[in-house]
């Protein structure tokens, strides 16, 4: 029986639609708190408080925390900027520069913020989270999460 099975195991391996199967990155909860350390770091260089909020590549919450002092509204707001680098699939300051030079329709999309400071992170060309900060001005949310995603880069 033990053969039959081990046969049958080996013979579903070889089908065409294991072999489409998709290996892929993914964050680990260790990984982020690296990021956020690095972003974090950045921060405090500078005597930032801030939120940095760090999303998996379902847009969906791996790590969140709140530098003392950080105004309680930028907990959503980090959020949303890393929800939008994910599902956008690029930094949420892209799609505020287009609402700056006139294509205001983008406010309309759904759960969407075009507001500088969500970044995504890309590993082997492909999307596997994204980093989001609020709590200062957009463009220094922005310097924040780029130390926090350029942080990824050392860790491969």
């Amino acid at each position: 029986m033990r053969m039959i099975v081990a046969a049958l195991t080996l013979l579903a391996a070889s089908l065409p639609g294991f072999s489409q199967l998709a290996t892929k990155k993914a964050l680990t909860l260790d990984a982020a708190r690296k990021l956020a350390a690095a972003a974090e770091a950045e921060a405090k260089k500078n005597n930032w408080t801030v939120v940095i909020c760090i999303v998996d590549d379902g847009a969906n919450l791996l790590y969140l925390q709140r530098l003392d002092g950080t105004q309680i509204g930028s907990i959503e707001i980090a959020q949303m900027k890393a929800r939008t680098a994910v599902k956008m699939k690029r930094p949420s300051k892209v799609l505020e520069d287009g609402v700056l030079s006139g294509r205001t329709v983008v406010l309309k999309l759904p759960d969407i913020l075009p507001v500088e400071g969500g970044v995504p992170l890309i590993v082997e060309g492909q999307i596997v989270g994204a980093i989001g900060v609020s709590g200062v001005t957009s463009a220094q949310d922005g310097q924040i999460a780029a130390a926090g995603a350029a942080a990824l880069a050392a860790m491969k």
